[in-house]
């Protein structure tokens, strides 16, 4: 296999890095407050029970979204990390290295693509 182009795959990651932490940014901005904040809890009276349970479910959904986005910024951390440690590259499992076409799909990925599959079962 032929080495990883590691200036790349930084520029890479740090786009990707970009993107995502600008995401997180305007979930936070269009959710400044809480759930009740939105369904106006207090005041339960005048709203429907159905509009209530909508703007939950979106609330949650964006929740699960930024979770999910923040999850991947620690990994995209921790691969930025890797490139200056000189490990990038390297199943963190087997030691092997991670298949130029994995790294492509998934820059920040830490796994081969055998350990990853072994873990997802």
């Amino acid at each position: 296999m032929s080495p990883v182009d590691t200036e790349r795959f930084r520029s890479l990651l740090r786009e990707e890095r970009e993107r995502i932490a600008n995401e997180i940014d305007f979930l936070q901005e269009e959710n400044p407050g809480s759930v009740e904040d939105e369904t106006g809890e207090e005041t339960h009276y005048d709203q429907h029970p159905a509009d209530a349970a909508t703007a939950t479910h979106d609330r949650e959904l964006d929740y699960t979204i930024e979770e999910s986005a923040e999850d991947t910024l620690r990994q995209i951390d921790a691969a930025l990390a890797r490139l200056d440690a000189g490990t990038y590259g390297r199943c963190r499992v087997c030691g092997r290295e991670i298949g130029q076409e994995r790294l492509e799909a998934r820059p920040w990925t830490d796994l081969c693509i055998d350990d990853a599959r072994k873990l997802s079962r």
